[in-house]
């Protein structure tokens, strides 16, 4: 007699269960097949071996577990174009002399003579080349990277002007930090080769940390445009440079707006910690305690402290309005490679209008 009833809130629990390994509001997952198909698509057309791309970009994906979303996979792509428009290991024009005269600048700083400099240089390396040759020869991050590594372990006078430490900093399609591959090595899925470094100039290594710098951290901007500018400036740079911007109005002290809240090449307190000190008695805060919570600037939890909701209040009492909660942070670009005046800013705006017109195609 109660038979139907039975069935149908067995039925319920049935789909109640179905439904409690996946939060409340997030999208089924979609079968790899299918976000492959759909990154070929948003792709440029003019890229090469899409498939291939479309294969790294979801396995990055799926071993970080970040959601493959529209939004997510354009940010990727965006940056991935502004950066190499997808190659893998992109030409500088001009390397060997960019490389070249960072040779001779490190030279003159430890007052090594240039014509030792040209002699070491003559010095055949480990692929029977001269070092000079493969200078002249080179013509992207990846081959730089391989002739400083010989340089620093095949020449003594390598090691005098490097240290051991191989000076080009970035490399693959996203021209991704080494150090920060280095620093978040530990989940990689795949076998390496060598080295780190060398996963960089990958397709595959490039893109898992490239993804990773951009994606892998939570924030609360409610654009895009924030995490490009993060991107290129380091993680949370718009949000500290929105906070330096709130700092800047309650104390009256113009601050450079780059998203650096405390100096960690120094004990001394930088510009921002200084022109917060000047709020502690507003604030309610002695120097030690500014301190600990202005050390959170590198994560999302920074925004639950006393001092980021009080720097914001203060300041918002002064101005009469509410201040906005990420700003572009105010950096010009330095590299050699670079040979006109860029930013930050420069950067996420030309990547978001990539971001949107790939969002128009999604």
């Amino acid at each position: 007699m109660h038979t139907p009833r039975l069935l149908l809130s067995f039925a319920a629990l049935l789909v109640l269960a179905g439904c409690a390994g996946q939060r409340s509001g997030e999208p089924a997952p979609r079968p790899p097949a299918e976000v492959k198909a759909q990154i070929v698509r948003l792709m440029p057309a003019k890229a090469s071996d899409r498939q291939g791309w479309a294969n790294d970009i979801y396995a990055a994906f799926a071993a970080q577990n970040i959601s493959p979303t529209t939004q997510n996979l354009c940010a990727v792509l965006a940056v991935a174009e502004q950066e190499s428009t997808f190659q893998v290991d992109p030409p500088v024009p001009g390397l060997g002399k960019i490389a070249r005269d960072e040779i001779d600048r490190r030279a003159a700083k430890v007052h090594i003579p240039g014509l030792l400099v040209s002699a070491a240089l003559q010095v055949r390396s480990p692929n029977g080349k001269s070092y000079s040759e493969r200078l002249d020869a080179a013509r992207s991050e990846k081959e730089l990277s391989g002739i400083f590594d010989d340089f620093i372990g095949m020449v003594p006078m390598g090691r005098t002007l490097f240290g051991g430490f191989n000076p080009v900093h970035t490399g693959g399609p996203m021209q991704v930090s080494i150090e920060f591959a280095e620093q978040h090595a530990k989940d990689y899925p795949y076998p390496v080769q060598g080295t780190i470094r060398h996963e960089v100039f990958t397709r595959r290594g490039g893109m898992y940390f490239g993804i990773a710098h951009l994606l892998g951290y939570p924030v609360s901007y409610r654009e895009p445009l924030y995490r490009f500018a993060d991107f290129n400036a380091g993680w949370y740079a718009s949000r500290n440079a929105a906070f330096q911007n709130a700092v800047s109005r309650a104390s009256g002290i113009s601050l450079a707006l780059d998203g650096d809240l405390i100096r960690y090449d120094s004990i001394m307190p930088g510009s921002t910690e200084l022109a917060v000190r000047t709020l502690g008695k507003s604030l309610g805060m002695r120097n030690p305690t500014l301190r600990e919570q202005l050390e959170k600037g590198k994560s999302l939890e920074f925004e639950e402290t006393p001092l980021y909701q009080r720097v914001f209040e203060l300041a918002e009492q002064a101005e009469g309005k509410a201040l906005p909660r990420a700003v572009l942070p105010g950096i010009v670009l330095q590299s050699p490679k670079i040979t006109r005046k860029l930013t930050t800013a420069w950067f996420a705006k030309r990547v978001d209008e990539r971001y949107r017109r790939c969002m128009a195609k999604g």
